[in-house]
């Protein structure tokens, strides 16, 4: 079905629920097919019975409402609960509703033509801990620091609201509800028409396989959650069972929700093998139509969270696949912390973190295609030939994984400088999407943990589970640090916060990313991504090659040793050769002094090839004096 979201026509609605002011007062809407009779509560004053259509929707236009009204829905002449489709919960989500007007924002980004995925570098971060203030006002100040380092993308950590003080976001009960935390819906519009002002996208994550465990209200009016399929969080949400048409409907309204009235420039969807559904159209492939007919005239950039690795879903919607944008590469991270600590642990196992691994994932993407994946004792992924390099998302962090190792350490924790430096190098180098994880662009140490706010009885169950989940990890039984951890406690939230005086502190770790998202940028073959082909080989024990091609002959070579030095008179390697008449130069040194290395050696010189070890070095082509280039 065709949805014309975010059109309003004298006194129409745009959106099939909520609350929207129109001519007369404000127009409010809702699902509740399991309830009798709806009467609207505004602000304490009589109730006034909502009119049924058929389909199990009730309607009103109150003329004692306007913005700002509080209000409730009460069902069947019981209790009285916040709208399913709340626009905001000014206190919490136990709290009454209010009627926002999201017309009373004055956008200054009309000229802004939105983003498409290919050269973009993404930055994920959590609001409440991006900085001290842990709002949307602060975070916005900290928009040109990322814009000068050379980010892109913004990937928001989820928003809408959820109990307690302080949380992930996982746990959101008010799909269309900013949470209050961080400031009012207009802040958050605030900061989006800031950064699209320094031409920097913003997307955003979007939980909709679970609902939260606490201020959830929505089996109160109708079947939003199923037993029909396994959910590890829960209950599914209903995208096919009884009434599985209004729960669509819902969902579907909600991603073009935020990107019609928020100007988002796209969604991360999590945990989209959660996604269960037996319709003639998956809900997958519906999300993505529907985020798109939302902003006509300008491209908007759909990343799935698939640990399985369902190439499927990066597929046009034509094909037979659901029309994301892109995926999050698990594999390459995996590879990347095995082969930077050793730990080769739980979900780490089957990876070896060996030079080929890197070697093939530039190339092909994921690692596990099909084959027998040994942890989960059964075959993971399908293939992904077809797919574009920016379609698949590679990083060294992000808000699970630094989570996952307890107590929460960042990898300049866990691994040498000199290796880290050169794994970065790669990351922001590859063909595919890199993304950066909140601090990490200045080497940021604090950690960052699973937390959230919830009632006593709640928490413990949230300890516990946390802690089930970490026993599959071995080495952390013998950290006490990991076994103490509270997701509960503001002690655990204020720790993730970060601390910007290490911005200043190092400088180093800084230069490195600025100089290489520079390099990045504007050197052409980098720049291309891959686009004139890509090849590697191994050449050490823990190095390889990529070699990146360019047109006439406009190479580049990059060196990645994560082990000792090597020294060789030679390297029988043919994509180790230079151009015919050429010879290499260096291009870029993850050893530079500036970045806090010793120093690079000469790489291909008349004794031979000499590959520092811990450290990565770009090479591009440079014409040899006549006397020097080989004759027939």
């Amino acid at each position: 079905m065709t949805m014309a979201w975010g059109t309003r026509e004298g006194g129409a609605r745009r959106y099939p629920v909520g609350a929207e002011p129109v001519n007369g007062g404000v127009s409010f809407r809702v699902w509740a097919p399991r309830a009798s009779g709806v009467a609207l509560v505004i602000d304490g004053q009589a109730d006034e019975p909502m009119a049924p259509d058929g389909s199990g929707y009730f309607s009103i236009v109150s003329a004692a409402a306007g913005v700002g009204s509080r209000y409730r829905y009460r069902i069947d002449g019981r209790e009285a609960y916040p709208d399913p489709a709340s626009r905001w919960q000014p206190d919490g989500p136990h709290g009454p509703s209010a009627v926002v007007d999201p017309a009373a924002f004055r956008w200054r980004d009309d000229g802004w033509k939105g983003v498409e995925l290919r050269g973009q570098v993404v930055y994920e971060f959590h609001v409440g801990t991006f900085t001290p203030e842990g709002t949307w006002a602060a975070a916005a100040r900290k928009l040109p620091f990322l814009k000068d380092v050379g980010v892109t993308v913004l990937e928001m950590m989820p928003v809408n609201a959820f109990t307690g003080r302080f949380g992930w976001g996982y746990d959101g009960v008010d799909l269309f509800a900013p949470t209050q935390l961080y400031g009012s819906p207009d802040d958050l519009r605030a900061f989006v028409d800031e950064a699209h002002r320094l031409g920097l996208g913003v997307i955003l994550d979007v939980v909709y396989n679970h609902f939260g465990p606490d201020g959830c209200y929505l089996a109160h009016f109708g079947p939003y959650t199923s037993d029909k399929h396994a959910n590890e969080w829960g209950e599914s949400v209903n995208f096919d069972g009884e009434g599985a048409a209004g729960v669509r409907e819902f969902v579907l309204a909600n991603a073009a929700y935020w990107i019609d009235e928020f100007h988002f420039d796209g969604l991360r969807v999590d945990a989209t093998q959660a996604f269960v559904d037996d319709s003639p159209e998956h809900i997958l492939a519906a999300l993505t139509r529907a985020a798109r007919e939302a902003a006509p005239g300008r491209p908007v950039i759909i990343v799935g969270e698939n640990e399985p690795q369902h190439s499927t879903l990066a597929r046009p919607i034509a094909d037979g696949g659901y029309g994301f944008d892109a995926l999050w590469n698990d594999d390459w991270h995996h590879s990347a912390i095995v082969a930077l600590t050793g730990r080769a642990e739980a979900y780490f196992t089957d990876h070896a973190g060996a030079p080929q691994e890197f070697v093939s994932a530039a190339k092909y993407g994921f690692l596990f295609q099909g084959q027998r994946y040994g942890w989960q004792k059964q075959r993971r992924g399908m293939p992904a030939r077809g797919l574009a390099p920016e379609q698949f998302v590679n990083f060294l962090e992000n808000h699970d994984q630094v989570a996952n190792f307890a107590p929460g350490d960042r990898l300049s924790r866990r691994t040498g400088a000199g290796q880290l430096r050169a794994a970065t190098a790669l990351l922001l180098l590859l063909p595919g999407t890199p993304m950066l994880f909140q601090g990490q662009e200045f080497g940021a140490s604090n950690p960052f943990v699973y937390f959230a706010h919830h009632t006593p009885e709640l928490a413990e169950l949230v300890r516990k589970g946390r802690r089930t989940f970490l026993d599959q990890f071995q080495s952390i039984g013998e950290d006490p640090r990991a076994r103490t951890l509270d997701p509960g406690a503001l002690e655990t939230f204020k720790a993730c916060v970060l601390d910007w005086a290490e911005c200043e502190r190092n400088q180093e770790t800084l230069a490195l990313h600025r100089d290489l998202l520079r390099l990045r940028r504007q050197d052409p073959v980098f720049a291309a991504q891959g686009r004139d082909g890509l090849d590697g080989a191994v050449i050490g024990p823990e190095a390889f090659l990529l070699r990146y091609f360019g047109p006439d002959g406009d190479d580049r070579l990059l060196l990645v040793n994560f082990g000792r030095d090597i020294a060789a008179p030679s390297l029988a390697e043919p994509l180790a050769a230079p151009p015919e008449g050429c010879g290499w130069r260096r291009l870029w040194s993850s050893d530079d002094a500036d970045y806090g290395g010793g120093g690079t050696p000469v790489i291909e010189g008349d004794n031979g090839w000499r590959i520092p070890g811990h450290a990565a070095v770009a090479l591009a082509p440079e014409n040899l004096p006549d006397a020097a280039k080989a004759k027939p």
